[in-house]
């Protein structure tokens, strides 16, 4: 029940979010300027508060080690994870850093809506499911 109520409620900022008139603004971070390690630091911090990450990790778990299955199969799922959320999110700043992603800007509406349509149907799909 939970995984639905949450997704509804990324349904409804995104929603929110693709009904602002307001376009995004990508300035550095107030303060100081920060070095390489001090970013990565704070979006390693970011990414452990997610709560989207946690629910990613309940997710990954449920599907992975059976009852009986070695300790090195926990310790594969857990560093493969780790490979692959660290590979994705360096494509993430790659992608998301060069000059031709001001082209999602003008899209940003629709994309919103998009990802609100979808949370709104899986959460929908989850409060109701009867197995």
């Amino acid at each position: 029940m939970f995984g639905g109520l949450y997704l509804l409620w990324l349904a409804y900022k995104s929603f929110r979010s693709g009904a602002s008139s307001q376009d995004i603004d990508a300035n550095e971070l107030a303060g100081e300027r920060r070095t390489a390690l001090g970013y990565a630091r704070r979006g390693y911090i970011i990414q452990m508060t997610n709560p989207k990450a946690a629910l990613a990790w309940i997710a990954i778990i449920s599907l992975g080690p059976a009852p009986n299955a070695p300790l090195w199969v926990a310790g594969v799922i857990v560093g493969g994870t780790f490979i692959l959320s660290v590979a994705i999110h360096l494509l993430y700043a790659l992608a998301f850093s060069t000059p031709t992603m001001s082209v999602s800007t003008g899209a940003r509406r629709g994309i919103q809506g998009a990802l609100g349509a979808f949370f709104g149907f899986a959460g929908l799909r989850l409060l109701t499911d009867r197995g």
